[in-house]
């Protein structure tokens, strides 16, 4: 099977969208697909596109106008894969989203896996907050485009997925849910595993934060969740990658921040596999967000993972099982009350992290998925 393996940017290229384009295009070809890279796609916009964005934020009290979903934009698009296909033997076109391909017309079947659909993202992510009606209306008109012209929808969770049924009644026959692996290749056997998970600390918590928008992945709740249990007598470390906060108060004493780690590289790849090593959970108690792959990464070292049960969170965290999903609305108490009562029957918490990795090994991985 030749998949022309469609993205506005360079998939072939790990450092671009955390990955995620490229550890997909590697399962499948490790499946035995052969495939054609069509990307770096030019986002040509005219100056009265430009300038449309400008006036709706100055005039209309900062509304947004969303040049992704916009049809010219779009359209562009189209015709830059369609002058790549030309040239390609190319049974499927597939896309990791919806926009790339969303109003290119071709003759091969057309098939997309992606977290979320634009009405499921609407006032959920900042970024999909305050749009105009406009771009609202743009958007749910090229969801269900694309939605009707495709042959198979897959998303990597069941929210996504009811979402598409729900909100533009896509035919659940081609609605399917598959969730992502890791973006990291651990490597690790399930007696590597014993061995790391026999070697944490029984006195001690380590707390892993790993995110880049320290907000909306709830940063100040993990913060606050390590400072309580140190508070309430068990000593707890909270690791901090990927962002710098802006912290009120000093947290020196039991908080590290690491700003910036490239998993792109193997120094990289062996960092962030000692913190997850030497980490109890991984907390990531998110405003919003649809499935971060960062949970499967810590599965696959037998960290159980503790955070919101928001978007397509709840199809990889399984409660008791690989972790805790917990109300958005919930207390700092409550994460600190499933922590501590882990941490002082530990057998209970090696029973819940050998379980994690049993979660990686059987559905959480690319191979699987």
């Amino acid at each position: 099977m030749n998949l022309g393996y469609v993205t506005t940017y360079d998939a072939a290229n790990v450092r671009n969208w955390s990955g995620l384009g490229y550890y997909k295009a590697q399962a499948l070809e490790k499946s035995g697909v052969s495939i054609d890279f069509i990307g770096s796609l030019r986002q040509e916009l005219p100056l009265f596109l430009r300038l449309k964005r400008k006036s709706y934020s100055y005039f209309l009290r900062g509304r947004r106008y969303s040049l992704d979903r916009d049809s010219l934009v779009l359209k562009n698009y189209a015709r830059q894969i369609h002058e790549q296909l030309r040239s390609l033997k190319t049974d499927i076109v597939f896309s990791p989203g919806t926009i790339p391909i969303a109003l290119l017309e071709c003759d091969q079947p057309l098939v997309f896996w992606t977290d979320a659909t634009f009405g499921g993202m609407i006032d959920f992510y900042p970024e999909f907050t305050n749009l105009c009606g406009e771009s609202i209306r743009q958007g749910n008109l090229i969801e269900q485009t694309i939605l009707n012209r495709c042959q198979l929808a897959i998303y990597s969770s069941e929210w996504a997925a009811r979402t598409a049924i729900d909100l533009y009644k896509a035919d659940p026959s081609k609605v399917k849910v598959v969730p992502y692996g890791a973006n990291l290749d651990s490597r690790q056997d399930l007696s590597a595993i014993k061995s790391l998970i026999n070697t944490r600390s029984e006195q001690q918590c380590n707390l892993l934060f790993i995110g880049v928008d320290w907000q909306r992945k709830g940063g100040n709740i993990a913060l606050e969740v390590a400072e309580q249990l140190n508070q309430a007598g068990l000593p707890t470390k909270l690791t901090i990658v990927g962002c710098e906060p802006d912290i009120d108060r000093d947290v020196s004493n039991f908080v590290e921040i690491i700003k910036f780690i490239d998993k792109s590289s193997q120094q990289g790849v062996d960092a962030i596999g000692r913190l997850l090593a030497e980490s109890h959970f991984l907390i990531l108690p998110s405003v919003a967000d649809c499935t971060p792959v960062v949970f499967s990464e810590a599965n696959s070292f037998g960290v159980p993972c503790l955070a919101s049960d928001v978007g397509g969170i709840g199809t990889i965290i399984k409660d008791n099982i690989n972790g805790k999903t917990f109300a958005r609305t919930a207390e700092v108490s409550e994460y600190c009350t499933y922590i501590f009562n882990l941490i002082f029957n530990f057998r209970e918490y090696k029973e819940l992290a050998f379980s994690s990795f049993n979660e990686y090994q059987s559905r959480l991985n690319w191979e699987v998925s």
